[in-house]
């Protein structure tokens, strides 16, 4: 719904010259028998959408009603009468109106109010406000500097855990970290990705630095829980283990306990309990290596460290890795163990 009125949209210019007319409006997304058996008076049209059409309809009293993809105006003039005892906080007649039309039929009802100079969008019980573009990139620009220091944070610890995996020095605390900081990372991506939602045309470059924040999250993600899943009967779907992530509230994202819990891999006593990695993260790091033939090497070595100590011949015995792809995958886990070792202690 915030996509279909962001600015840049047909709809949006129609809404903003209502507001410049200062004339207010009703207007009703979509059309069923129930809107149907709510709406009195008023007259059909059934025209193709304009801005500056629904301008001039707004002049009248009643609603106006459109077709889902509001591509097309089916109805003007329309007064509607929804059920009165749904309860509502709004005090002034249109916003009421909306308020209830939307909780009653599940459509999304948009309130011009000429008083107020806004721009509400009520979709069930949701209520939300229109602001202008400079508002919200305001907040978003600030959100951005806050995922740079997040992002900035997340490939340290996911170096540091990376050289620790070569050690075989994991434990609990370390892999709760990474995913700590991804969940970080991930959530204020989500922020961000509504405020470039809501700004349509005008949140395209914001689109872009963010999209370039982000980039390998959500793999990097996936490819965590895989490594450290927890095996046998307590394994759990990928999904479900992200969805147990997503379900951490805010302020307890930063008990490293919390989130071992939501991984099942320890708890608050057992942080410093030693962990090994099956191998996902450090292969998805060599290149031109399928993800299917990944996946293969990984079920048969067990372990990172059965695989880091695997030689050529050892590697071409996996389905689908030959002669040439061993020898490819052996100098890039060396490269790997040697550059991250030298990171972490130079």
């Amino acid at each position: 719904m915030l996509a279909s009125v962001a600015p840049g949209t047909e709809l949006r210019e129609g809404l903003q010259r209502i507001l410049r007319g200062r004339t207010g409006a009703l207007v009703v997304i979509g059309q069923d028998k129930q809107i149907e058996s709510l709406s009195t008076g008023g007259f059909v049209l059934d025209v193709p959408f304009s801005a500056t059409g629904v301008r001039e309809l707004a002049k009248m009293d009643g609603a106006i009603i459109l077709d889902a993809q509001a591509e097309r105006i089916l109805r003007a003039g329309v007064h509607l009468m929804p059920d009165p005892s749904i309860p509502t906080v709004e005090s002034g007649t249109r916003h009421r109106t909306a308020d209830r039309v939307a909780r009653q039929t599940g459509l999304p009802v948009i309130s011009v109010s000429a008083s107020m100079h806004t721009i509400a969008v009520y979709s069930g019980e949701v209520r939300h406000v229109l602001e202008e573009s400079a508002a919200i990139i305001g907040r978003a620009d600030q959100a951005l500097q806050t995922l740079e220091r997040y992002r900035h944070r997340l490939d340290e610890v996911a170096d540091s855990l990376s050289a620790l995996e070569i050690e075989d020095l994991v434990t609990v605390r370390d892999v709760a970290q990474v995913a700590q900081r991804l969940e970080m990372v991930d959530r204020i991506a989500r922020e961000i990705d509504a405020y470039v939602l809501e700004l349509g045309v005008e949140g395209r470059l914001l689109s872009l630095q963010l999209d370039e924040l982000v980039s390998g999250v959500q793999n990097e993600r996936e490819l965590l829980i895989r490594d450290y899943m927890p095996r046998g009967r307590r394994a759990r779907p990928t999904a479900q283990v992200l969805g147990d992530l997503e379900a951490v509230d805010a302020p307890d994202l930063v008990d490293l306990g919390r989130i071992a819990r939501a991984m099942r891999i320890g708890t608050d006593d057992t942080l410093d309990a030693p962990l090994s990695p099956r191998g996902h993260r450090m292969l998805a790091r060599v290149p031109r290596i399928p993800a299917t033939v990944a996946e293969r090497v990984v079920d048969h070595f067990g372990s990172l460290q059965k695989l880091l100590a695997a030689s050529v011949d050892d590697l071409t015995s996996v389905d689908g890795v030959g002669e040439l792809r061993a020898k490819s995958l052996r100098e890039g886990l060396s490269r790997l163990a040697d550059s991250s070792i030298l990171e972490r202690y130079v």
